[in-house]
């Protein structure tokens, strides 16, 4: 049987960093095992945007005849999803991930920004999207979100983010983690929060609220870097938390992997923030992955990576109580990760590998192109 020919368009792509980007390439590489994939990608950042997608638009329609679909990697890129619906029948499907149906201007003051994204929302969701034949949702907000913009619930699917339960595993041991901090780690609880630093992250909060509430023994390691970097540092000052809340910035794939080998317990506090929102979480799964429990906000798509009791924890978002109580109670016998870590993993491995994933959406597609 002939493979099918995908089309595959990411406005956001490594080398950047980010959770769109992991997800865009990974979908490109075990797509690509089950089906012919072309990917055209955006590597230069996402200020190459204006530049990248008139670029995309030309290459897909040159490509378009000798190929069956076309599967954006975001909502970001709809215009180009409009334009082949405009001079082709063949079918086009999108990845959606949140804020790339929900942008608005709740957070923004300068009127520039304010009228782009009332182009945006008025254009993409209005305009673009409706064209489309399917959605791919990460995340049960996301489809929420969707169906509040208009999206028909029949076009719309929920497949989780998937993770490379491999990758990222390496043997690492405290004497290592004590070089990457600069810190003795004898006796001390290591949590960990790590990826792009945003407001909605929660990590400000968590600082500011929570760490003074817990013991001297607790270290809070901040390994990413992001528009939210400001706030973190701020309230580490205010708290005078310098020598217990370690804020790494960027950090290689390496140092990150060894963070996730050897702390104790991933923290991922998010908060309601209007206008941003967490489609699905793939650092969570990610740490799982390697072993390491997860104590997140239940909120938004957190609530569809984390299974509570399964692969991690769930706690009512912004509740500094909550967390105390929850952080306490697993760190009562030994390490969380001691504990939990092996059937945090086992459970990562039955439902978000992403061969797995990969072939939720070869299905999604050819029930798409049957139905033409």
């Amino acid at each position: 049987m002939q493979k099918l020919k995908i089309i595959f368009i990411s406005h956001a792509y490594p080398p950047t960093v980010g959770g769109v980007e992991s997800h865009n390439f990974e979908l490109s590489k075990w797509l690509g095992q089950l089906a012919e994939v072309t990917t055209i990608a955006n590597t230069r950042g996402r200020w190459f945007l204006p530049f990248f997608a008139p670029y995309a638009l030309i290459k897909t329609l040159w490509l378009l005849p000798k190929n069956d679909v076309v599967l954006l990697g975001s909502g970001v890129i709809a215009i180009n999803g409009w334009v082949v619906k405009l001079f082709s029948k063949k079918p086009v499907l999108c990845v959606i991930h949140g804020l790339d149906i929900n942008w608005n201007s709740a957070s923004l003051g300068v009127w520039y920004e304010k009228g782009l994204i009332l182009i945006y929302q008025t254009l993409w969701t209005k305009v673009f999207l409706p064209k489309f034949d399917k959605f791919i949702a990460v995340g049960n907000e996301t489809i929420k979100v969707a169906i509040e913009k208009g999206i028909p619930i029949e076009k719309i699917v929920f497949i989780p983010n998937g993770v490379d339960t491999e990758k990222n595993l390496l043997k690492a041991s405290k004497l290592d983690l004590e070089k990457t901090l600069g810190i003795s780690v004898e006796g001390k609880k290591i949590l960990l929060t790590s990826g792009r630093l945003a407001k909605h992250k929660g990590a400000a909060w968590f600082i500011h609220n929570v760490m003074p509430l817990l013991p001297a023994e607790y270290i809070y390691v901040i390994a990413g870097d992001g528009k939210d970097k400001e706030n973190v540092t701020s309230a580490i000052a205010e708290k005078n938390l310098s020598t217990r809340v370690l804020a790494l910035g960027y950090v290689s794939d390496d140092v990150r992997n060894q963070l996730w080998a050897t702390c104790d317990l991933f923290i991922q506090p998010n908060i309601k923030i209007a206008g941003d929102m967490e489609g699905f979480g793939i650092s969570v799964i990610e740490a799982g992955a390697c072993r390491l429990p997860v104590l997140a906000s239940n909120l938004e798509g957190l609530k569809d990576a984390i299974k509570d009791g399964k692969n991690g924890f769930l706690v009512e978002p912004e509740n500094a109580g909550a967390y105390l109580l929850k952080i306490t109670e697993l760190f009562t016998n030994e390490s969380p990760r001691e504990i939990y870590g092996q059937a945090v993993r086992d459970y990562i491995l039955e439902n978000y590998q992403w061969q797995n994933i990969a072939k939720q959406y070869l299905t999604e597609i050819e029930k798409v192109i049957s139905n033409q």
